[in-house]
């Protein structure tokens, strides 16, 4: 059985996933062709995502790319259904994974 969470590999797999760290230690997670630019439009008023209004976004803390639009829409939805404590799994794995390289 094939793995449906498995980021696409073709050309037009553009997009990322990423989970942003707001200033109440909340965790955001959202889609974008740019991750660094869309955490430069949360920052700024009248660009970013409702949730901001409130709370300041800190910091970019996971990035998954590879995705298409469609694939990455639902891989979205798949983490925002994860409890905090699944999530910040994933961020320590990836940053694990990173520093061994």
């Amino acid at each position: 059985m094939a793995d449906d969470t498995a980021p696409p590999t073709s050309a037009a797999a553009q997009w990322a996933v990423y989970i942003i760290e707001a200033s109440d230690s909340s965790l955001y997670t959202g889609i974008s062709t740019d991750p660094e630019r869309r955490l430069r439009e949360h920052r700024s008023a009248g660009r970013g995502a409702r949730y901001f209004r409130g709370r300041e976004p800190r910091a970019l803390l996971y990035i998954e790319a590879g995705h298409s639009r469609s694939s990455a829409g639902c891989r979205e939805a798949e983490i925002k259904r994860w409890s905090r404590a699944r999530k910040i799994a994933l961020i320590s794995a990836a940053t694990a994974t990173k520093r061994d390289e």
